[in-house]
């Protein structure tokens, strides 16, 4: 039997290479932009930083960043629940209906824009929202007094964009979670007189609400800071915190400004999930 000792060196060793590269890759680079967020100016700037408040007094003195910040969780608020309308009833099928060879291929066809770089399928849909894209194009041969569907530029762009971009994330962990639920339970439930409704409402979104939990946070978390589907599709409506932040470290070399503006937006979602955490884990410990 090996020792006490043994068994933690053994753990450690095991453990010890993945903790070290979590140091490494994150949290050795948030400890840089956290002090840069106390400076006054960018270490690299070539002046002499002091220690200041300034740059988190600006976020809360100037109506630009709560504006936008507002409407970065705005959009990705809409951006989830629409993941979710889409993408719930989309696992729901590929779990409980399609099977076989078939259902192998509806899971590639849902991994598949993983496969492309993000900022080529976000040009995509420059040819796609426009009068002059493939659809206008084709849709105007075949109908010339056919209504315009030039939408780029414009707030619902963004929305397609994003939702076709983080879909797969709703659809993938929902369907993890339908895929796991036990069909003796619904036969049971069915043979006792239950109708489909009241197996769905009592059995099914229960114990399928970890993976809708877990959709919904891999889908919020990073749309409250994406930058490049709001830049590349939306034009004028572009402006969103995540874009804010980019400019301060692209264009206006103000990297405490950006650094700061993104711990605010780390605390902004660490407070959304602090107060949604009890309805979920109430939901959570009944299913």
């Amino acid at each position: 039997m090996p020792t006490a000792t043994q068994q933690r060196r053994a753990i450690f060793s095991l453990t010890g290479p993945a903790y070290l590269w979590l140091l490494v890759t994150i949290l050795l680079p948030l400890s840089a932009m956290l002090c840069f967020s106390f400076l006054t100016v960018s270490p690299f700037s070539g002046q002499q930083p002091e220690w200041t408040l300034e740059q988190y007094r600006t976020f809360f003195t100037q109506d630009v960043y709560m504006v936008n910040a507002w409407r970065s969780i705005g959009l990705a608020t809409r951006v989830t629940l629409l993941c979710l309308l889409f993408g719930y009833p989309a696992a729901f099928i590929l779990a409980r209906t399609i099977k076989g060879r078939w259902r192998e291929a509806m899971l590639l066809l849902i991994v598949l824009p993983f496969w492309s770089n993000g900022l080529v399928r976000s040009f995509s849909w420059t040819m796609v929202l426009t009068d002059y894209g493939i659809i206008g194009r084709a849709l105007h041969a075949v109908w010339p007094g056919a209504p315009s569907i030039e939408i780029m530029n414009s707030y619902a762009a963004i929305l397609i964009g994003l939702v076709h971009a983080y879909l797969p994330y709703m659809v993938l962990t929902c369907y993890v979670a339908l895929q796991g639920i036990n069909m003796s339970l619904t036969e049971a439930a069915r043979s006792l007189g239950a109708s489909h409704l009241q197996v769905f409402r009592r059995i099914i979104l229960p114990l399928s609400l970890p993976g809708v939990v877990a959709g919904c946070l891999l889908v919020f978390v990073p749309v409250l800071g994406s930058f490049m589907e709001p830049r590349i599709l939306g034009g004028t409506q572009a402006i969103m915190l995540g874009t804010l932040i980019e400019n301060q470290f692209t264009a206006s070399f103000n990297w405490p400004l950006g650094a700061a503006l993104g711990f605010v937006m780390l605390g902004i979602v660490f407070v959304i999930m602090a107060v949604f955490y009890p309805l979920a884990r109430k939901h959570l410990s009944v299913s």
